[in-house]
């Protein structure tokens, strides 16, 4: 409701309009004025009063009949109208009440009378604003919570999505790279680049003899036990699994996470390796099975990156430093850990290592000088 409160006075006698604006005018409140129904209509659209005064005989339009169309009107049937009539025939009052007014008045107007309805007419329109008010307010943050609520689920889903995608990338990916794909910075690390690296390469001796003779459940299970014992010191000691290749497993050190000591830890996961291998070794002999195992690691530069398709990628390492631990654990007998001259020079201080000669491997074109490493050195 404006301050002041806006009322629409509606009466075909001048000298009617001119009395009742000047009372109302004089208690503080602003009056527009219509001579007819018709005007009362397209002035109350204008201006939109808080209050109509409306005589009821009147020319062209009486003030029943636009009440009635004022009460039709979305815009204006709340506004509270004060009827007024000169008869003592209680018709016209009772077919103003029920077409929808809200009080009534007889002329001649008692100005004490006027002023008393007018304000009390005015507190119900008030009331009735404010109650309109809250109403919106509260669409209003009904709406704004919805759309929270909307916008809360939707990044629930997101995060439940993506989750559940880093889940099912862990079960093929490196758990380092499956955290770089889901990152800001997947698409820098991910691309081609090159980096020093530590790799080791590991295998089960005797694996293909046993495979043509052991029925593939046993070859399956003797598979899921090593890949577990293998799988557990990859993670602990954060290497990065870059392949399967049947009971060969390639890991790297130093990418696509950095570490300084990346050489010094690929050896000491040999050590463990070893250790924990020979238990299931020990098993595998108990049922029948005479198998081995070797490891080989290579410290070089290679080029590391995503390879392969939309459908199919994989987190792979070229280089000449992955042939040459791969070749160094073809040379490993049973039970060794074979290392090439670079590794064994950055960690001859932390392992007891033994040469073993310039070993003439596969692919490359001088011998290479290869190590033993049998142990930790004592501190």
């Amino acid at each position: 409701m404006r301050t002041p409160p806006r009322i629409l006075a509606v009466d075909d006698v001048p000298e009617n309009l001119e009395i009742a604006r000047m009372r109302l005018e004089a208690n503080g409140y602003e009056v527009i004025t219509a001579a007819d129904g018709e005007e009362a209509l397209v002035r109350a659209k204008e201006v939109e009063p808080d209050l109509v005064l409306l005589d009821i005989m009147m020319p062209k339009l009486d003030g029943i009949s636009t009440l009635k169309i004022l009460k039709q009107d979305s815009a204006l049937r709340f506004i509270p109208v004060i009827l007024l009539t000169a008869k003592a025939d209680t018709t016209d009052v009772v077919a103003g009440l029920e077409a929808g007014g809200d009080d009534y008045l007889t002329k001649p107007l008692d100005q004490a009378s006027l002023v008393a309805r007018v304000r009390s007419m005015l507190r119900i329109k008030a009331l009735h604003d404010l109650v309109q008010e809250q109403a919106a307010k509260l669409q209003q943050q009904t709406d704004q919570l919805a759309a929270w609520n909307r916008t809360l689920e939707e990044r629930v889903a997101a995060q439940v999505a993506e989750i559940e995608r880093v889940s099912r990338l862990r079960r093929f990916l490196a758990p380092q790279v499956a955290e770089l794909i889901s990152s800001e910075a997947s698409a820098e690390l991910l691309h081609s680049h090159r980096r020093e690296v530590t790799v080791l390469f590991c295998d089960i001796r005797g694996f293909t003899g046993f495979t043509e003779i052991a029925e593939p459940e046993e070859v399956m299970t003797v598979l899921r036990e090593y890949h577990g014992a293998v799988g557990e010191l990859i993670f602990r000691y954060e290497g990065t699994l870059e392949r399967f290749a049947g009971d060969g497993i390639l890991i790297l050190f130093n990418d696509p996470i950095a570490h300084p000591d990346h050489t010094e830890r690929a050896v000491r996961m040999a050590l463990d390796v070893r250790e924990s291998l020979n238990a299931l070794i020990a098993l595998w002999r108990k049922r029948g099975h005479t198998l081995g195992f070797g490891v080989g690691i290579a410290l070089g530069y290679a080029t590391l990156g995503q390879v392969g398709f939309d459908q199919r990628f994989d987190y792979a390492c070229i280089g000449s430093v992955t042939n040459l631990a791969s070749r160094l654990c073809d040379e490993a007998k049973a039970g060794q850990i074979l290392v090439s001259q670079r590794v064994f020079s950055l960690t001859e201080s932390v392992v007891e290592a033994s040469p073993i000669g310039d070993l003439t491997l596969k692919g490359f074109h001088r011998p290479m000088p290869t190590y033993e490493v049998l142990g930790l050195r004592a501190r």
